[in-house]
């Protein structure tokens, strides 16, 4: 009875998935409805779109992993979740990008930023890095999706894979955009009310109050591993030890690549031109705040508690009994709450998965069949072939994330999701970031700043990658080849700071300096 009642909720979910694809897809006649839902969404289905694809399965399945690992320092990343990727995005960005886009009658972020600077060079620039550099993201979250339905219906991962990405793929390919933030909306409603009743649900599981179990949770500090005291960690209950290869990995990576690199998602900048007016976007800000504050809020912190639950009943910490921090949520969730919310909160993780993912197999569709595509061939053609072709790059760059992830596999215990998630916002927060900005508030800036910035931004990334950030280098294994070792610089600790704080600040310097450059000699 029990695996029938499972069965049957999730039969329900997916027939609701499926009804809101169709409805996408009936009222989607041409490429603008495909792209930006025509530029008429309801500003409540809008708010909820935006929240559901920027909480995914990283922030879920990938960060409540971290946040079991590390800590509750996590929590300053959803401030800047909150503050920067909701109220910054919407009031300073959002609103211009609004007016903007309206007025240059774009249908994707590097159109957006093409038509802008008048340039076709930055528009296929912009789509190439976006279509070349997001599967990788897709992929990770595409993982923690998977994850979740081996949890729920106990098959294999090669199984699950392949039924999570047709079902995303079918919606996506079919409604466009009107389909993706239909079914993001009902997905954000279900991870709200699940992440509302687990925070309750794990406090009645400790058997303690909010203070008593923070107070709980940081004396059992002594229980840290040696492997992650070794590297700065003080407990869950506080930050790690300044300037300590854990504090930069947190601090430079997690918190700032991904609280800053919001700000140039170009899945998210895109929603702002779905609606018609800015009132409708000033009221999704207060949605927007409520719905990070709920979900984001409550899966970091019940990530840190993890470890005293562990601790009270297995003797061991949630890294210790789960090595995979992908895993710790999951199997967290299916030993605290009951079987039936087991079920109802996988859910909740697939909703956020398929969400992001939604959003991201549509924005690398856009980026190869709108704007590269669009970009090369005659309007005649354009007109003829466009939603066609935009469809055809859906199925494409759903291709490309599916053998990444099967690639990738089951078996890393590597935190794959946090980390491909803050590396994709840190390359758009240095590539894009400094000339959407521009944009938006800087009237000399100029295309030749926009586009020296974009290549600095993006070249920086590499090359820290390459050659100075340990993780990646390592593994890449680029600079041992070269140069006979793993990093450029082997002492001290910038081999554990995140390329961002290299390549964002070159890329702000560049796009002012060679505006200025370029300014004066067109005014003379």
């Amino acid at each position: 009875m029990e695996n029938f009642s499972m069965y049957l909720i999730v039969m329900v979910y997916f027939l609701s998935i499926a009804f809101l694809g169709y409805l996408g897809y009936k009222k989607t006649k041409d490429s603008k409805d495909f792209l930006i839902g025509g530029g008429e969404m309801n500003p409540i289905v809008m708010a909820l779109s935006y929240g559901a694809t920027f909480i995914s399965a990283s922030a879920i399945v990938g960060f409540g992993g971290v946040a079991a690992t590390f800590g509750m320092g996590i929590q300053w990343l959803m401030f800047l979740n909150m503050f920067v990727g909701v109220v910054i995005a919407f009031i300073v960005f959002g609103r211009p990008t609004r007016r903007i886009g309206a007025k240059l009658k774009v249908g994707s972020f590097a159109h957006f930023l093409g038509a802008f600077y008048e340039s076709k060079k930055i528009r296929i620039f912009v789509a190439a890095v976006i279509f070349i550099c997001m599967p990788l993201y897709a992929a990770a979250v595409l993982r923690g999706g998977v994850f979740c339905m081996q949890q729920v219906f106990g098959i294999d991962f090669d199984l699950a894979l392949l039924v999570f990405t047709v079902i995303v793929a079918s919606y996506v390919i079919a409604g466009g955009m009107k389909g993706v933030m239909y079914t993001d909306a009902l997905q954000a409603v279900i991870m709200f009310v699940c992440m509302a009743c687990l925070v309750f649900g794990v406090y009645k599981a400790l058997g303690m109050g909010f203070s008593e179990a923070n107070a709980a949770l940081g004396a059992i500090s002594d229980q840290v591993p040696e492997k992650l005291a070794a590297v700065g960690h003080r407990g869950w209950t506080s930050m790690p030890e300044g300037g300590s290869q854990q504090w930069y990995t947190l601090v430079t990576s997690l918190i700032m690549g991904v609280g800053i690199g919001c700000l140039a998602q170009p899945q998210l900048v895109v929603r702002f031109m779905t609606v018609n007016s800015t009132q409708k976007l000033n009221q999704g800000v207060v949605i927007g705040c409520v719905f990070l504050i709920i979900t984001v809020g409550v899966v970091y912190h019940v990530g840190a508690l993890s470890n005293l639950y562990f601790w009270k009943n297995d003797g061991a910490v949630s890294i210790n009994m789960v090595e995979a921090s992908d895993k710790i949520i999951p199997y967290f969730i299916s030993r605290v709450m009951p079987a039936w919310f087991t079920t109802i909160f996988m859910l909740c993780i697939l909703s956020a998965s398929m969400s992001t993912l939604s959003a991201q197999f549509h924005t690398m569709a856009a980026a190869a069949g709108s704007d590269i595509y669009g970009s090369c061939v005659d309007e005649e053609k354009k007109r003829n072939k466009m939603t066609v072709m935009i469809r055809l790059a859906v199925l494409v760059s759903i291709l490309i994330s599916f053998i990444i992830c099967f690639v990738l596999g089951e078996g890393n215990d590597s935190p794959i999701i946090a980390i491909s998630t803050s590396l994709f916002m840190g390359i758009c927060a240095s590539a894009f970031l400094p000339s959407y900005f521009c944009a938006l508030y800087w009237k000399k800036v100029t295309k030749q700043g926009a586009y020296a910035s974009m290549w600095v931004g993006v070249v920086a990334t590499l090359l820290a990658l390459i050659f100075l950030h340990a993780k990646e280098a390592t593994a890449l294994g680029i600079c041992k080849a070269l140069l006979g070792t793993d990093v450029l610089v082997t002492d001290g600790m910038l081999k554990f700071v995140d390329p961002i704080m290299f390549a964002f600040p070159l890329s702000c310097i560049t796009i002012v300096v060679v505006s200025l450059m370029t300014g004066k000699k067109q005014e003379a």
